[in-house]
């Protein structure tokens, strides 16, 4: 799973040349002097990209290191248009952004199925000769020329979109949680770093309503300055609509570790502040009702916590009333 899981790639893309405006004077057996009818180019093909919804993964582009489109062809006698190049489309999951490799400037951004943008114009075909008749100059022998295409180096990178991102440290528990309340099957063993990609489950809600889920890869104190697996991760956490911190019950102290983690987050990204918060305190079927109550009033952290456990499957559906509740709030 995690060999197929691509969220970033580098691209070569070249768009096609503008056909030849065509430079042609009509000839045939009663007109001996006809006027100019020279067609116009063919418009060079687009690199275009395109949403699918289907897709999770950058994967099928990984080894696509060259995309080139098709040159229009020139125009001919008789008015007649060159044929168009051929565009290029390529497919990418939601949450896809192209970026100049040279400048670092977003080009576009996909978040919807089908939604198309153009990353790289064609060039436009050359206007024939017919277009710059005149009444001093009934016979040009001139046309244009179609404009050059274009180079440029492009660098996708996939944001996973989810309505809820699981935040915590490495082995707090977020792949159990997501294989307890979902369909998805994250690896899970009892040592840091198991989930090295992201993993999506739909979770299934009251009255079949359902929302996504995404269990990011564990940070670890200093993520943001790109330790461990760092920074690579922090920015599938962006798009998620709201935040779960998932802190074990055994942590030495939940509101120091909750703090540590918003502070990575603020130092990746400081609007990753603006999305609304709630916490989970896992593993809490180890605790009896008088520690719990204790625990409750030691946290001072101002955001909805719930105590769960994904073992023991205690409290879930408390949990997933309160993403609801914190979603449709937005």
């Amino acid at each position: 799973m995690s060999s197929n899981f691509v969220d970033y790639v580098k691209f070569h893309a070249r768009s096609g040349k503008g056909g030849a405006g065509s430079v042609h004077l009509r000839r045939e057996k009663h007109v001996p002097k006809g006027g100019p009818d020279g067609g116009d180019g063919g418009r060079g093909g687009h690199i275009i990209l395109r949403g699918n919804a289907q897709l999770w993964t950058l994967l099928h582009l990984k080894y696509k290191k060259h995309v080139m489109a098709e040159d229009g062809e020139g125009g001919s006698g008789g008015m007649k248009t060159g044929s168009q190049g051929e565009d290029v489309v390529l497919e990418v999951p939601l949450g896809t952004i192209a970026r100049n490799a040279d400048t670092n400037k977003i080009v576009a951004e996909i978040t919807e199925d089908t939604q198309e943008a153009v990353v790289l114009e064609g060039g436009r075909g050359g206007l024939g000769n017919t277009h710059f008749k005149s009444a001093t100059n009934q016979t040009p022998r001139y046309a244009q020329p179609g404009e050059p295409n274009l180079e440029q180096w492009f660098v996708l990178e996939l944001k996973v979109l989810a309505d809820v991102g699981l935040i915590g440290f490495p082995n707090a528990g977020k792949s159990t949680l997501l294989s307890v309340i979902s369909a998805a099957k994250p690896e899970i063993a009892d040592y840091p770093f198991t989930t090295l990609t992201p993993n999506l489950g739909v979770v299934a809600y009251r009255d079949y309503k359902s929302f996504i889920m995404a269990d990011i890869p564990g940070l670890i104190e200093g993520a943001a300055q790109g330790k461990g697996l760092g920074t690579r991760f922090l920015r599938h956490i962006e798009r998620n609509s709201i935040l779960l911190f998932l802190i074990p019950a055994d942590a030495a102290d939940i509101d120091q570790e909750y703090n540590t983690l918003l502070h990575e987050l603020e130092a990746y990204n400081p609007e990753m502040l603006d999305k609304k918060r709630i916490m989970a305190i896992s593993k809490t079927d180890l605790l009896d009702n008088e520690l719990k109550e204790e625990m409750q009033q030691s946290i001072k952290t101002d955001i909805p916590f719930v105590f769960i456990s994904s073992v023991a499957q205690q409290n879930l559906q408390q949990l997933k009333d309160l993403i609801w509740q914190t979603l449709h709030s937005l």
